[in-house]
Parts: structure tokens; sequence; C-alpha cells
């Protein structure tokens, strides 16, 4: 056997070991670290992580996840662990459904991957509260994340409920399952200078807390440079290449590694692009990095009111390998796992020594990974953004800006981080109206049937205080809605009245959002962003002599998860709350007055979300564009698997619930700026989370993902709840599906790292070429036709492709040929199989295609 075939049977057998490991409950392992890896029985190992968080998927949805991962060539899996979803009462703990943190573990054993359970408790995350349960914040005398003994008691208790249900389980590899790092606190360091004298005993208490749980494998804290051994102090961030630990004895670990960045309404869509991307895990490993994980590599969806912020969006997409809906996003998803296969063909020498720099000149770096025993893997970077050539031990090789190239025999290149083999895809949705889903078939009646949410006062449980309360407080986020009513009386010879009754109700809130209801008319809205969420409004009104009532409904779109003393942050209306004349200038200050208060809406105290309530009104003059609606109506679901989304264009702003489960908030109306977008994101230099944006001047999401298993064929009940006005008729469903394939490969790309084997090519004298890979996204699928084909110079991307000066007037046929009705296909990227339309020029072979 070859030596490259060997050592490729010796990483799987060893891949085998591991996922033996993981998937079985009898086969204990030993995790340790030392200065260059985490050591797992015995053996150093070089790991590839990406975050899942189980609450933002479904347990139907688990197990595919998982297998992409795998398939991408992940060995761990990384969640948070969510204290308030767990624990939403003190003491009532809730582990069903997408809660199923035990189910997940062993979802993810049973793959074959391993686990690093991040417990915190707080998490961030975008997340609501960062993750607390609002109960802890009512606990007298607890000051949240220091030195603070009612704190430390709640965070201890809840940490060692988690590990204890890991160890009843036998989760922890030390019992032989797959979990094999723990992660105590989260991002301290990024706050622990506001926490002064507090901070250093707190995070010494939380190091020796974990440890003292025993539950047999390393802790990890990040962004924590004091970290206390023997904590592992871990880097976040875009690049992480030149972190250090802070002692030579641990190894050098990346937990968290942006894949692209979070969606905030209001905001533009983020991005990352592929190549920056791989450049970015390429350099770690280069730099004696040893455990990268991707935060995301499937983000998901925040599901009800789980979303943080405030302003973050419903869907948590996260531009990662895995997108939203659950599909691969090609070709990042491709691209990286091969950068993932090229750097496992070094990993034996990688663990076995420490890496040698060398200065190949400006903004060049060859690193060298040698052995004693003759291994050797290099990896060559060029982190300035111009194309540069290296001469490296003897030989000349092409560096494009901001790339790295691996070399796991130190002479050929199995990849370089920006030049991509895998294909494209470009995702589409396919519309399906409502009236094309409407389900008349169902015994609930078919058309729109609707509910007026009262406004102001309507629950028997309202209470009167004098002056304006601040809002979490009052509701302790048991809803997001909190009204503030009030009666005034203005006599008919009041000088405000002197202008014509005209005058302008001025509001100031700590935010995030609310609307103005006067005389029981809304007489204007206004929200806050993720940049400032208090609000300072004038609102024009018209008052009457005598009795004038003013309801303010003030609302919350997440609660802040970031910062230090985050957990103080307010919402609400607290003033002041002022009536001007705009004639005479005369002010009314009605903040001191006394307020009535109703927690939440009347229709949530009903269960209205359920749709089961006998109240719902169906009748041919369905009302639109008015506040405060609640909209039911039955539907069948879209036909076929693919991921379901409802398309909320035409709403407002609101929440929307499906068979009773909430899809979280809707937001259309919430447009983001104009400018600042870019269809094509230059991957070379620094990427920071505004750097490539899309979707500048559209609503930042419309879309809204329905998970299949919340659906049945028929009979499916959605209801709305509408804030501020929409016409429910023009929503509309869409299927997630993949409209194109394509792949754009040059003569200069190395061949696909699967092909890699210099020791076999130099036996036989045959070299391996570049090729271009296409395959159906589906498993039934064949490729039925090419769109476009050409060999030469074409220009363009993925859904845009267009002949170049030079083109063969073979490509289209030949690539035919190749592919046309198989699942996948690979063509050689060669004058050989084109010919050669333009010599002297580096050509490239561009193809379109489509699957049925």
């Amino acid at each position: 056997m070859a030596a490259a075939g060997g050592k490729r049977f010796l990483l799987g057998l060893a891949l085998a070991l591991i996922g033996a490991l993981a998937a079985s409950s009898s086969l204990a392992a030993n995790v340790t670290y030392d200065h260059r890896a985490l050591v797992v029985d015995g053996k150093r190992r070089v790991l590839v992580s990406g975050s899942i968080h189980y609450p933002r998927s479904t347990p139907e949805m688990w197990p595919d996840l998982i297998q992409k991962s795998k398939d991408g060539g992940l060995d761990v899996i990384e969640t948070y662990v969510f204290w308030n979803i767990h624990e939403p009462v003190r003491n009532q703990f809730d582990f069903e459904g997408r809660k199923d943190l035990v189910k997940f573990v062993k979802t993810v054993a049973e793959a074959g991957l391993l686990v690093h359970l991040r417990i915190g408790p707080y998490v961030c995350a975008e997340w609501n509260y960062g993750g607390f349960p609002l109960w802890l914040h009512f606990i007298p005398g607890i000051q949240f994340r220091t030195n603070n003994g009612p704190f430390k008691t709640e965070m201890q208790r809840f940490t060692a409920k988690i590990v204890d249900m890991m160890k009843q389980e036998k989760l922890y590899a030390s019992q032989g399952g797959p979990i094999i790092l723990s992660q105590i606190e989260n991002e301290y360091g990024n706050v622990a200078s506001s926490f002064g004298a507090g901070a250093k005993p707190y995070i010494n208490w939380a190091a020796t807390m974990a440890t003292s749980l025993d539950t047999g494998v390393p802790w990890v804290m990040c962004q924590q440079a004091d970290a206390p051994d023997p904590i592992i102090n871990t880097c976040n961030g875009f690049y992480c290449d030149q972190f250090t630990p802070n002692s030579n004895a641990k190894p050098k670990m990346w937990t968290e590694n942006w894949s692209g960045w979070f969606l905030s309404f209001g905001g533009a869509v983020p991005y990352r692009p592929a190549e920056d991307l791989a450049f970015a895990v390429a350099r770690f490993f280069q730099r004696g990095g040893t455990l990268q994980n991707y935060y995301m590599y499937h983000g998901g969806t925040n599901f009800g009111r789980t979303s943080g912020g405030p302003f973050i969006a419903t869907s948590y997409d996260y531009d990662a390998p895995i997108d939203e809906y659950g599909l691969v996003r090609q070709p990042k998803w491709g691209h990286l796992r091969d950068v993932h296969k090229a750097i496992k063909l070094c990993e034996d020498a990688l663990i076995a020594t420490d890496p040698a720099y060398t200065s190949l000149g400006s903004n060049l770096e060859a690193t060298v990974y040698k052995t004693d025993a003759g291994l050797c893997a290099a990896f060559l970077a060029n982190w300035g953004t111009s194309d540069a050539t290296a001469t490296f031990n003897g030989k000349s090789y092409q560096l494009p800006g901001w790339s790295v190239s691996i070399l796991p025999d130190c002479k050929n290149v199995a990849l370089n981080t920006a030049k991509i083999n895998s294909m494209s895809m470009i995702p589409t949705f396919v519309y399906e109206s409502l009236s094309e889903v409407v389900d008349s078939s169902a015994t609930v009646n078919a058309d729109w049937s609707w509910i007026n949410e009262p406004v102001g006062i309507s629950k028997n449980d309202s209470f009167v205080k004098p002056g304006l309360l601040e809002q979490i407080n009052t509701t302790a986020d048991s809803s997001d809605y909190l009204w503030y009513s009030l009666s005034t009386n203005i006599p008919g010879d009041n000088p405000f009245l002197d202008d014509g009754s005209q005058g302008v109700l001025h509001i100031e809130s700590l935010g995030h959002a609310l609307h103005a209801f006067v005389n029981k008319k809304l007489a204007g809205s206004k929200a806050g962003n993720s940049g400032n969420s208090k609000i300072a409004v004038d609102i024009p009104v018209t008052l009457l002599p005598g009795k004038n009532t003013i309801d303010l409904l003030s609302l919350t779109v997440g609660l802040q998860n970031y910062g230090a003393f985050y957990d103080q942050t307010g919402a609400g209306i607290t003033g002041p709350v002022k009536l001007k004349s705009s004639a005479n200038g005369s002010i009314i200050d009605l903040s001191s007055q006394q307020w009535t208060y109703q927690i939440g809406l009347k229709g949530e105290d009903q269960g209205l979300p359920s749709g089961s309530s006998s109240m719902w009104i169906t009748q041919p003059s369905l009302p639109k564009n008015q506040p405060l609606t609640w909209y039911k109506t039955t539907f069948a679901a879209p036909a076929g698997d693919d991921p379901v989304a409802i398309d909320f264009s035409g709403m407002g702003k609101g929440e929307a619930w499906v068979n009773g489960q909430s899809i979280g908030r809707y937001w259309p109306t919430n447009v983001a700026p104009g400018s600042g977008c870019t269809d094509s994101c230059n991957y070379r230099g620094t990427y920071g989370s505004s750097k490539c944006l899309k979707s500048c001047g559209k609503p930042s999401q419309k879309l809204y993902h329905v998970p299949r298993s919340w659906l049945k064929p028929s009979g499916n009940i959605l209801v709305m709840f509408e804030e501020v006005g929409g016409d429910p008729t023009q929503i509309s469903f869409a299927t997630r599906q993949i409209q194109s394939l394509c792949s754009h490969v040059s003569e200069s790309h190395p061949s696909p790292v699967d092909m890699w084997n210099p020791e076999s090519e130099s036996k036989t004298g045959k070299t391996s070429r570049p090729t271009l890979s296409l395959e159906c996204p589906r498993p039934n699928q064949v490729i039925s036709s090419i769109k476009f084909a050409s060999f030469g110079t074409p220009q363009g991307t993925c859904g845009s492709f267009g002949h170049g000066k030079c083109s063969s007037k073979r490509a289209l046929a030949v690539v035919q040929k190749a592919c046309i009705g198989s699942k996948s296909c690979m063509v050689g990227v060669s004058i050989d199989a084109f010919g050669d339309p333009c010599k002297g020029v580096t050509k490239s072979l561009a193809v379109e295609a489509s699957c049925t």
C-alpha cells in the first residue's frame, strides 16, 4: 500500500475509533490535555467542531443536521445550555421537545460525533436575557456574574443540575459518552473590568465550582485570559491565529469562529465569504491550533420569544454552512469540508511536534511540522491582499492574496483556501399563494376569522400605580406587552384647547417600541433600533373637552443579552409623558398621575394562539389594516418535503403560531438601510460584521421558517397577532428549493483534496488534474439540464455566467455527455477534453446545471 493510502487508512481507522468512542456507553475515555492538543485516551487530537443549538431547531431536524455536520468533516458538536428555557419557574424544570438536551447529546453520539457542552450558564448567544431566567432578577440582594452569594448559589445549583443529568445518562467521555469538554462562564473577560474587585474572586470560584463537579473531562473559559488552572482559556472571534493560551501547558483552542453574523430587525443581512472563513481556519491550524469551532455551523431559528438583543431577528441563519432551513450552504459547506480533509491529512504531523515558522517575504509565511520519523506537513500563508509567488524548499508556489496553501507532505498542495473546488448552489423560494394552501376540507372554516384585542385595560388583574413603571420589573417578561392607561379630563375653557383641540403627545421610553391610542384610536407608533432602543416621540393628537383616554402599549423585542450589568437595562415608558398645546405652548405633565396597568394581552390569557377558542368571528368583511387584531385560518401543508416558510409581506408587526407553536416575532415592515450593501464582497482583507451585507432597502426578514414536523397534511391552524395593521390575505407560503448548481474551476486549481495522492502519482507518472464536480442535493434527483458551460475565460457568478473572450466550442457537449442523467458528475478541467481556445492563457470551466 502506498504511504499516502496507508495514511488515509490510518486516518479512517482513527476516526472510526473516535466514532465508536462517542457512540458507546461501555468504553470510557480518559480526556486530558497538554500544550499541543486535547489528549483522548492517550492520543492527541486535531478536532473540528461546529455549534448547533438544540432549541433553535427541532428534534426531527437534529439527525439530519448532525449527519450533514459529520459529512462536512466535523468531529465535535458544540452547544450552549439555555437556563431560561429549562427552568422558567424556579425549581420547575422543562426538558421536553426542543428542550430535550439529553436526547440531543445522544443523537450526536449516535452519529459518532463528540460534544462540547457549554453550560455557562450565561450564554449571550443573542438569546433572550443572555439565557438567564427572569426570576433570577428578583432574588433579594442578587448581582449577576460577580462575587455575590445569592447569584453563586443559583449558578452552582443549575450547573450541578446539568452535570448530574449528563452523569446519570453516562454522557461524559469518562463514562463512555460523547462529552469531551464543558465550558463554565462565557466571554467574562470582555466585561470583567466593570465588576471591579468582584471579578477575580468570581472567576476563581466558578473554576473551582466547575472542576469540583468531577466530570472527568476538561473545562474551558472563552475570552478569559486569567482563567485559573486547570481551566483552558480559549479564543472567540473572526480570527484567532494570533491567540496564545495563558499557559504553555494548555492547547490553543478556538471556541467561536464566527461563520457570519446575526441579523437584527432594521439591519441588512450579513454574510462572510467562504474563502475568508477557510483562510481563518487554515491560519489557526497553521499557527498551532488544535480545536476550532464554527459559531454557527447551523444557526437555526429564534422560535417564540427567545431572541435577545433587543431587536435580534427571528432568523438566526448566521450565514452558517448549514442554513436556517437545514440545507447545506454551498460553496461554504463544501469548501470547508475540503479544508477539513486537507488539515486531517496533516494531523499525524500536527500532533507530533510544534510548528517552525519561516518568513517567505512581505506578508508571506511558511509553517512546517516535521518529525524525526519523517512526517512533514507545511502551510504557506499570504496574508496580504495581493497575489504573490514564494519559494519554499526550492520550489515555487503561487499564493493568492489572503490565502493559505496546505501541503500535507511539505511538497504538494492539497488545497488553497482561495481556490474553491466545491460547487455552488442557488437556493430559491417557490411560492404558493394562500388560496393554494387554504384548507377547504378542514372542519374549521377555511376563510379567515378574527378577534379584536381590546384597546387599553380589559383584564381583571389590572392594577393602579402612581407614576410610570419600568416594564421588565413589572411584567417579569411574561409577555412582550404592557399597557399604560390613563383618563384625563380637559375642561372646555382650558387654554390647552385654544387651537381647536389640537395637541401633541410627547412620550419618552426606554424602548423597545410603543403604540399610542387616544380615545381608543391609534394615534401613532414608534420603535427604537438595535443601536438605540430608547424612544422619544411627538404624536399629533386630537383631544376633546372633557374626558380623554390615553392608552399606551409598550412592548419589548427581546431582552438585552450582552454587556456588564445588562440585566439592569430597563424597558418601557418611564417618561416623561406630556401633552403639549401646539398653539399656545401650554403643557400638561401626565407622568406622575395615577396610571392603570395591564400585563400582557387579553388574547394571550384566553389562549388565542392555540386557535381553539370559540370566540373567533367569521364574516365576509374581514377587517384589514386594523391595529390589535388576532387572525386565524386553516391551511394544508405545501406538497413534498422541502422546508417551509411563510412570507409575511402585507403584515406589520406581531407574532405568529402554527398549530399552537410560535414561529416567532414577524416584522416585515422593518426595512434595512438603503445603502451599505455589496453584491460581491471581496474576501481579501480583514473581515468585520459590517463588511459584507446584502438586502439593503428591503425588509430585514420577510420569510419565517415553519418546521415540517409542526405540520399535518391538512387542518393546520395559523394564528397571528397583528399590532399595527396588515392584510392577512396577502401572506403566502414558500418552500425552500435549489434552483441551480454551479461550479467554476480553473487550470490553476489543485485537484480535489479527495484525489490528493502524490506518491501514487510519482509512481504512475499520472498527475491529478483540476476537476469540476456537480451533485444534485436530494437523493432522488438527477442532473436534467446544463444551463451554461464554457471552457476558456468565462465571466460572472453562479446564475449569471457569460462567455469570455475565448470559449471552447466543445464545452456544452462535453459537459452534457458527462453529467445529464446522473446524480453527480466530474469533469476534468484541461485542454485534453475541451481543446485550447486561447493558447498561453490560464483557462477555466464554468458550468450551471439544474436537477429534477
